[in-house]
């Protein structure tokens, strides 16, 4: 496997209009733009022939003109005019851009850079999107730090209570069991334990104190899903799709999807506002952990609630060798910590 077999948020469907679009995954330069059908297009952002940015020129009818010498590419990325090869038929055969597979999914564009990657991997759907009766919440947020340690971030929670006390729980010494397993590329875990410790979300997600049942879940290569449940009318989903841009930088998009009942219409302002209170403090913490990491490294030392961490990092880590994750042989944690 290779980190390009997988499909990666490019944009949003409503960034996309009819102008050229400028991306960037896994240091890769690409250029969206939509043909005449509506249908998203994704290819290399470079002209074949002197190496200007496509992204600078303009939509044609279902054509992308280069800014520079007007060289034209069609939906599939071939050249099929040339300017100073005059107005006839041209000779154009064998000129052509990279195109990359892109579909679009719960209002997200994907791109996919591995032209021969498995068509079993599918991108990540995000959980009761688009559904009645349950409220979405969409937010962008760009990370001085690299995927593995944001996905880390986003299901680490003996952090919340530094972080982000008062908001998103407090410290109050109380013991959470987790049973943690690695198998088929995944990590998951399941807490015991955890009733109102919640911090201001606990008025809205557990005003009665009741024992919350609370799964975290990372897929690779790069995407975290946080549940809590409640009750019926009472389930919040955090779904984290960290995007690559570069090794040291991370869009991440994530959308809040909740069931609060009768309250979901006014209760979107509040999660929206607290939600970006908690992102912000994040990127604040993991800007600093990559400049540390600039200055000396990434050796950490782990505790039992670092096993999370460490088979995230197994998964990441094959990836990044061009292994398969796959292949990691099963394993089953029970550990315990305390916030």
């Amino acid at each position: 496997m290779d980190l390009k077999d997988f499909w990666y948020i490019a944009a949003e469907t409503k960034e996309l209009k009819r102008l050229p679009l400028a991306v960037k995954i896994l240091d890769e330069w690409i250029v969206l733009f939509r043909n005449e059908a509506g249908q998203a297009i994704a290819l290399q952002d470079r002209c074949v022939h002197r190496c200007a940015q496509l992204s600078k020129g303009k939509v044609v009818g279902n054509f992308l003109r280069c800014p520079y010498h007007g060289w034209t590419y069609d939906e599939a990325g071939a050249v099929v005019r040339v300017p100073s090869e005059g107005t006839g038929d041209n000779k154009v055969s064998g000129r052509r851009a990279i195109r990359y597979a892109v579909t679009e999914i719960d209002d997200y564009i994907y791109v996919r850079l591995n032209q021969a990657a498995p068509e079993s991997i599918r991108p990540f759907r995000i959980p009761h999107y688009g559904r009645r009766g349950w409220k979405s919440i969409r937010l962008k947020n760009r990370f001085a730090n690299n995927v593995t340690n944001c996905v880390e971030n986003f299901v680490d929670i003996p952090h919340t209570v530094s972080v982000h006390p008062g908001i998103f729980r407090k410290e109050k010494g109380e013991k959470i069991e987790a049973k943690v397993e690695r198998k088929s590329g995944s990590v998951f875990v399941t807490y015991r334990n955890e009733k109102a410790n919640l911090g201001f979300f606990s008025k809205l997600l557990n005003p009665r104190d009741r024992e919350i049942r609370h799964t975290d879940h990372f897929h690779m290569p790069n995407v975290t899903s946080v549940h809590y449940d409640i009750s019926e009318r009472r389930q919040f989903f955090i779904s984290s799709q960290s995007i690559p841009v570069t090794a040291e930088e991370t869009l991440v998009y994530t959308d809040l999807t909740y069931d609060y009942g009768i309250f979901n219409p006014i209760s979107a302002p509040i999660v929206r506002q607290q939600a970006q209170t908690i992102i912000d403090q994040d990127i604040e913490i993991l800007g600093n952990q990559m400049k540390t990491i600039r200055k000396y490294g990434n050796r950490f030392m782990n505790s039992e609630a670092d096993v999370i961490h460490v088979l995230i990092e197994s998964i990441r880590s094959e990836l990044e060798k061009g292994g398969d994750p796959l292949a990691l042989p099963e394993k089953t944690h029970q550990i315990e910590f305390w916030v």
